[in-house]
């Protein structure tokens, strides 16, 4: 019996990935081996092969796999359905390659180490090994397995080995091993020493004497053995025994005999090699057995071909097999991988080619077989890899919705892709990393594996980013298409498919693939009829459904349903990504906006702008070809559907019944729950079962969401061509007003249920400490921890979180609790009613319920931090039942629907606060804000916020009258957005519970009741007002800020806020505000003034802005000059006394505030006119007897205290003692600046000091400055004199003492000293000549500078510094135009040498003083010349009494000294020739003045006493 062809065979089910198992943690162990691997191959090289094994009856799993390109490691994961996939796995790495062989079975003997299993394996090079095994979860990677627990034994040094070993097998304490000779060799390996007698022994067909031959006495070989299994027949183990010759024998392992001997050719097997065998399951009281043998074809491997063998099985001394007659045949069409027979029900995997499977089972007794779909499908589907046009028709599709956006076509393309990369079965760890590796070559595997599922979208779209290319649309699909295309090949790679599980005790079934593990369950009754032919209303039937019971009902429900498949054709599988894009991202695209858009798309195909943008990626002649095509495509479109939909409705007789049909199904397209259980336990619901019920309800919940999609534009189309197809008024006004919104409101909730089974959970946002507490597992719950590191990652979707409150059944309890893997039938119940669950909860109302319990769900995923979710959620809810405005029509629902407005708006609140910036950050807290107006805006609705049991409940009673439960709601919202730090919505919210006092009270006032507020209206007012004062001043909206401050009721309040305005202006150098007037401070002046002033006293001097320039600033402002000065002044007081407590780093900047203090407080009082220009100030710094902070209320600062306190001693400052501050605080600075140490100014000498310093550092316009400013009279000229005698000091090369007495006597006291003179100096140098020379310059000009200046304020300055010169510098020669200040001017005066203080007879004193003989002569001897070289029109003038006057006693002091040094020896040739140059000038001169004088008796005598002296010692 033929099992019909594949392609014919309707799906029966569908592969359900288990979570986790593609991301397996494995611990790698090293197995020892003191056998060196030989290079010969004497056992079956090693393939892709994986197996599972039930450890007894117990709930645990171990699932073995060897890789072909690892060939000498096996991996092994322990499973137990009623808990978690396990993060870690065991991998064994062998020296050796492996065979395509293991067996595991319990480990029956009892320890206390913790041995559970016992391996088998062998390697290609014949060495067996048995392992002993603890749990795969113990083992530490990189460690080596324990020698003890391992047995290594090789088969090819036993005397009694096979050549060449073909098959093997295995049960416990027992290797089988078939060779190529056609023997079977059985090692007692584990049981007995391989040195015992009979630990490998030969399977023979002889008995008897034959037997103490040994292996002398063999019969008849069979050939070689293909393939070997051993079953359990009756408590027996008996080991099947399939040749390449097709004989079949079956030994009996406990008593060594054989049972069977049994040729299994056929006629139709001509051309076939056997090539495999398997054994099903034998329960304990059946009489038959079936054999499954695989044959290859010699033509080739494509056409292989499965025959099912039956057995007769009967029970005596021993048992006796019987073949039947009949056997079953099974035609395969490509390469079968692998089949297993249990239940009497064959499963069949086979390849297609290199990416292509198919998976199916035959059922023995009804002869019926049916396909699975494997994931292959659904990932090629979801990628749109299953043709070349279905990319390209998703971007067909994002051009035509192109003006519907928010955004632009490639992010609408972008967001698809990334979405699907990251659906449940779709996503896989390995291939996704390498994907990316493509494109990111910094990623590694430690980095990827920490990535959450937000760090994996920005992974993927920084690696289309990284591209390099322009993003247009054509080029994001591109490389959104070369990244599919490459993430499918690795996936199937990655997943290629190794072998079926079957679970004998359940007849689950399941699929072991190179990288993760799955497991098959059947189709819901509506998901079979939709993925049938729709031929026929037999498909009704063949589906288990049961929808209509007229025929003919069916007939146009298949056709309705055909018709809906040509509307998916059109327009192709981009349309539902499209659709399901617009429901997941509503703020992309509106999902209302797209159906009507794909509908003018059916009626009339693509617009301009979409063929022009499509076209424009291809040539010219490709493009107008497939412009010519799309349009001939949809004219035979709108043809085929007018006639099918009249063809249909000929056949109903009218649209009535054809929606009367329709209605019907929509029927089977809601479910709910058949059962109301108790609620779970969240610990213990939480495993592969709920795992597995969650995908299995995400995949029902596409199938529908679809179907009704496609359903929905039916509908549409038909309303707008009803015109072609006759539709009536009151039909049209069915489907529009009566079946859509039906229809939408499945969709919402289908879409629901599907977003929680594919959505994955967020991490929980640690919003304070308690939960930050909690998350570091102080209490070491193991379970808990687990649960909570899987959150942010694919593995737990927000349906897992929702199954903790799911209330199950009895039986749904003992299936989900079950420690085997599902039957693929027992879950359709538990999807039907947990997705019934989700949609409607406890109740029957099919209308309401999915919005009445979307409350309950929120508080579920509230609870675990999914706010993203809730917000998805009620995103869907709010746009869906703003479409419909259900709540003018159902009065009802208005409280329901402000509790779902509540919990959006919460959950935008969080969201805004967590993670988000910028732009999108604004608009969640606008969201939010505008979500909770409209929640308070419901009738009735406080109940229903009050009845919410989670924490974003209201902590007050709603019975109170609705404006004072507003007001209530009002402050909670405003206290949570003060919470997560939104100021402008915590101000919204305040402002708007102000409104809501105002109207309390109103209301008081009218109804005349009792206030229902717990305080007075001023007090909730002013509290209120203080926070909008808070909240618009972290806004830094400062004008409202103070609008806040001055509308403010309680005085107390009011104050407190002032305060804070000024200190936060202060901290944000916004003082401007305070100087600049825009703020009318009207009856608050005095009080900032007062809270300046204390800031100012106790606050430190260097703070930033300084409140003495804020009062400065507003005293200015206000025309206060005076004040403005005395608080720039009281600052200047504060910086003096702090200056000597400054390091000298801020010395400097100390002295320049208290400069630029003086400056401010002297232009001020230029301002006051001069009879009022002074400031008062206390003697000693200002202070206050409240040196502690004030309380939160104001306190007066009385600047004249009262008290018992004695007064401070008061003062008058005026403009000359502040400008003399000034000149002090500029010599300070500039001392400062020169790094010189400053005098203190308590010092006697500290302005002598002072000055002295100035000099010394050079710093001559500030020093004269002082002098000018603080000395008058005699002191001025004192201290100038000192000022210059500095300044001349500086000006002399050589210093020598302070006293010329004693170097009189030096011979160059005569004369100017020469160059070569100065070198024999003391202390001369060479090399620093040029540089003292330089210095002495700038001196010199200097010196004169000032002296030209100030000799006219003190004329005897010059002789100072005369005298100064000489004295420092006796060798000095005096500059020429020091020497013309006392002639004045270049020549010598005729009359001369009379003058001022600083005359010529004073130089000639100075020169004679100090021994400077040579220049006193020169010049006396100048002016004797000039007074003889008078012209005639001056000769009168020398008549006149005293017109004439020359030092004479100084010339008799200066020839006094030449006598002296000339008696003494001492230079006697130039002592004589400066008396006889003086002897003869003055004679000379003595005879003019007697001539001409002989008038003037007494001059005459006086004349001639000198000419008698002089004449007296010339003798």
């Amino acid at each position: 019996m033929a099992a019909p062809a594949v392609s014919a065979r309707p799906f029966a089910g569908m592969e359900v990935p288990l979570l986790g198992s593609d991301s397996i943690q494995w611990s790698q162990v090293t197995v020892p081996s003191s056998l060196s691997p030989s290079p010969q191959t004497v056992a079956p090289i090693t393939e892709n092969i994986a197996g599972c094994h039930v450890i007894g009856d117990s709930s645990r799993y171990i699932i073995w796999r060897i890789h072909k390109n690892v060939p000498n490691t096996i991996e092994l994961v322990e499973l137990s359905p009623n808990r978690e996939f396990p993060k870690g796995g065991l991998r064994l790495i062998f020296k050796d390659s492996l065979c395509p062989f293991a067996y595991i079975c319990r480990h029956e003997v009892q320890n206390t180490s913790g041995i559970s299993y016992v391996l088998y394996a062998l390697t290609v090079s014949g060495v067996a090994y048995l392992f002993k095994l603890r749990s795969p979860s113990t083992y530490v990677s990189g460690s080596i397995f324990p020698e003890a627990d391992m047995i290594e034994f090789d088969i090819q040094r036993h005397p009694l080995h096979p050549e060449k070993i073909t098959a093997v097998s295995a049960t416990l304490g027992l290797l089988t091993i078939g060779g190529q000779d056609g023997s079977v060799f059985c090692c007692q390996l584990g049981v007995f020493d391989e040195s015992s007698p009979g630990f490998l022994f030969e399977l023979r067909e002889e008995v008897g004497i034959t037997r103490l031959w040994g292996h002398l006495g063999r019969g008849r070989r069979a050939g070689p053995v293909q393939s070997q299994v051993v079953a359990d027949i009756y408590g027996r183990n008996l080991l099947f025994v399939l040749h390449t010759d097709g004989s079949l024998r079956v030994w009996d392992l406990i008593d060594r005999v054989k049972l069977l001997s049994h040729n299994l050719s056929l006629v139709e097997l001509e051309g076939f090699t056997p090539l495999r065998l398997e054994v099903g399951n034998v329960s304990h009281d059946a009489d038959t057995m079936a054999l499954v043998v695989q044959y290859g074809s010699l033509s080739g491997p494509e056409s292989d071909k499965v025959v099912i063998y039956g057995f007769d099985i009967s029970f005596g001394d021993k048992i006796t097999l019987s073949p039947q007659s009949s056997v079953q045949h099974v035609y395969l069409e490509g390469k079968l991988v692998d089949m297993k027979l249990c239940h009497s029900k064959l499963w069949v995997l086979k390849e297609y080619n290199s990416m292509l499977y198919s998976l199916f089972h035959t059922d023995l007794d009804r002869g019926s077989a049916c396909n699975y779909c494997l994931q292959e499908a659904v990932v090629a589907d979801q990628l749109f890899q299953s043709s070349d046009c279905a990319a390209d028709d998703l971007l067909c599709i994002g051009y035509a919705i192109s003006s519907l956006m928010k955004g632009s076509v490639s992010q609408f393309l972008s967001s698809t892709f990334v979405r699907r990369l990251l659906l449940l079965g779709v996503h896989q760890h390995s291939s996704l990393c390498a994907s990316l590796r493509n494109h990111i070559s910094h990623l590694t595997d430690s980095n990827f594996q920490y990535l959450t599922v937000e760090g994996l979208e920005k992974e993927m779209y920084s690696a289309i980013q990284n591209e390099g290319v322009a993003e247009s649309p054509l080029s994001v699909m591109h490389n959104w298409k070369t990244f599919c295309s490459q993430y499918f090949q690795f996936w199937c790679q990655e997943s290629v498919p190794y072998g079926i599980l079957v679970d004998p005790l359940t007849g689950g079934t399941g699929l072991v693939r190179r990288n993760s593990i799955s497991w098959f369950r059947y189709l819901e009754d509506i998901e079979s009829f939709l993925f049938g032919p729709f031929s026929d209303a037999g498909d009704f039937v063949n589906s288990g459904l049961v929808l209509l019971d007229d025929d003919l009902d069916s007939e146009i429900l298949c056709e309705i349903l055909r018709c809906i498949n040509s509307i998916n054709h059109q327009l192709g599988k981009a349309a539902r990504a499209a659709l399901y894009e617009s429901l997941v991202n509503p703020d992309l695209v509106i999902f209302d906006d797209v159906i009507p858009r794909f509908v003018k798309i059916l009626e009339s195909g693509y617009d301009s702008f979409v063929r022009t943008n499509y076209a424009s990626h291809y040539e010219g002649d490709t493009a107008h070809a497939m412009e010519h095509m799309d349009h001939k495509n949809q004219r035979m479109f709108a043809i085929d559907m007018l006639l099918s939909l009249q063809t249909l409705c000929n056949k109903a007789g009218g649209w009535g019944r054809i929606l009367n049909v329709i209605e019907n199904y929509l029927n089977y397209l809601i479910w709910e729950r058949s059962e109301v259980g108790q609620s779970s336990d969240a610990k213990s619901l939480y495993n592969m079962h709920s795992e597995f019920l969650v995908y299995a309800t995400s995949q029902v919940a596409k199938v529908l969401l679809e179907a009704s999609c496609d359903l929905l534009l039916l509908l549409n189309y038909v309303v707008t061509i009803r015109g072609q197809l006759g539709l009536m008024d009151e039909e049209n006004f069915k489907i529009k007003v009566q079946l859509i919104p039906v229809v939408h409101d499945i969709i919402k909730q289908w879409f629901v249920v599907h977003m929680m089974g594919t959505t994955p959970s967020e991490c929980p946002v640690l919003e304070d400490f308690s939960s930050q507490l909690s998350s570091l597992h102080i209490d070491n719950k193991n379970v808990k921890r687990s649960w909570d590191g899987k959150f942010g990652t694919l593995d737990l979707t927000l349906a897992s979180i929702l199954l903790l409150e799911y209330p199950i059944t009895s039986e749904e309890r003992v299936v989900l609790l079950s420690g085997s893997f599902p039957e693929p039938n027992s879950f359709r119940n538990l999807v039907r009613n947990f997705s019934g669950w989700i949609v409607l909860g406890k109740s029957r109302d099919k209308s309401l319920a999915f919005y009445n319990h979307a409350i309950p769900l929120a508080g579920v995923l509230l609870q675990h931090g999914q706010y993203a979710a809730i917000e998805k959620l009620f995103i869907t809810i709010d746009k869906h039942l703003l479409t419909k405005k259900i709540s003018q029509s159902i009065p009802s629902f208005d409280d329901e629907w402000s509790a779902s407005l509540h919990l959006l708006g919460f959950c935008l609140l969080v969201r805004a606060q967590c993670g988000l910036h910028g732009v999108h950050k604004e608009r969640k807290v606008c969201e939010a804000i505008r979500c909770f107006f409209r929640a308070a805006s419901g009738q009735g609705v406080s109940q229903a916020l009050q009845n919410i049991p989670f924490q974003t409940s209201l902590p007050f009673p709603g019975s109170a009258p609705e404006a004072a439960w507003k007001l209530h709601y009002y402050e909670w919202v405003m206290q949570i957005f003060e919470q997560y730090r939104l100021s402008h919505g915590a101000c919204q919210f305040a402002l708007a519970a102000l409104e809501q006092v105002d109207e309390v009270v109103g209301l008081e006032g009218e109804t005349h009741i009792t206030s229902p507020l717990p305080e007075s209206a001023s007090s909730i007012k002013g509290r209120l007002w203080a926070n909008v004062f808070k909240f618009t001043l972290d806004l830094n909206q400062f004008f409202d800020a103070y609008c806040a401050i001055i509308s403010n009721p309680d005085e107390e309040s009011k104050y407190v806020c002032l305060r804070r305005f000024i200190i936060v202006l202060c901290e944000h150098g916004a003082t401007k505000v305070l100087c600049d007037g825009e703020l009318p401070f009207v009856g608050l002046i005095e009080k900032v003034e007062q809270e300046l002033v204390w800031k100012a006293e106790r606050s430190d001097i260097r703070v930033k802005p300084n409140p003495y320039k804020l009062l400065y600033g507003i005293q200015m402002y206000q025309h206060n000059w005076r004040k403005a000065s005395a608080y720039m002044y009281r600052y200047c007081v504060r910086l003096a006394k702090e200056v000597t407590s400054m390091e000298y780093s801020q010395l400097s900047l100390a002295l320049q505030e208290r400069l630029h203090a003086l400056t401010a407080a002297i232009n001020a009082l230029h301002l006051v006119r001069p009879a009022y220009a002074w400031i008062e100030s206390l003697q000693e710094s200002y202070s206050f007897p409240d040196q502690q902070s004030p309380s939160k209320r104001l306190k007066s600062l009385i600047v004249n205290s009262n008290d018992e306190q004695a007064p401070k001693q008061q003062h008058h400052v005026d403009i000359e003692k502040l400008e003399k501050e000034y000149v002090l605080t500029s010599a300070e600075l500039l001392l400062t600046q020169a790094n010189l140490k400053l005098t203190s100014r308590g010092s006697f000498t500290f302005l002598a000091d002072t000055v002295d310093q100035l000099v010394e550092a050079n710093l001559y316009d500030t020093a004269f400055t002082v002098i000018l400013k603080f000395w008058k009279g005699s002191d001025l000229k004192r201290e100038l004199e000192r000022a210059f005698v500095v300044i001349s000091q500086k000006c002399c090369l050589n210093r020598f003492g302070t006293s010329a007495a004693g170097t009189i006597g030096h011979p160059n006291y005569l004369l100017l000293s020469s160059s070569d003179d100065q070198r024999k100096l003391p202390g001369f140098s060479g090399v620093k000549a040029t540089t003292i020379q330089f210095k002495a310059n700038n001196q010199w000009q200097t010196l004169e500078h000032y002296l030209e200046i100030y000799k006219k304020l003190h004329p005897r300055l010059p002789v100072t510094v005369v005298e100064t010169l000489l004295y420092t510098d006796p060798y000095i020669e005096l500059p020429l135009w020091l020497v013309d200040m006392f002639k004045g001017g270049r020549r010598a005066m005729p009359w001369g040498m009379t003058g001022q203080e600083s005359d010529p007879a004073c130089l000639f004193r100075l020169y004679v003083d100090y021994g400077r003989y040579t220049e006193a002569t020169n010049l006396l001897l100048e002016y004797i010349e000039a007074f003889a070289a008078m012209r005639p029109v001056d000769i009168v003038r020398r008549k006149k009494m005293c017109a004439v006057w020359f030092p004479y006693t100084s010339i008799e002091r200066l020839w006094s000294q030449l006598s002296e040094m000339r008696s003494s020896g001492l230079m006697v040739d130039q002592c004589d020739k400066l008396q006889k140059l003086l002897h003869g000038t003055l004679l000379n001169h003595l005879k003019q003045l007697v001539y001409v004088c002989a008038c003037v008796r007494a001059s005459e005598a006086k004349y001639t006493r000198v000419y008698v002296t002089i004449e007296h010692v010339w003798l």
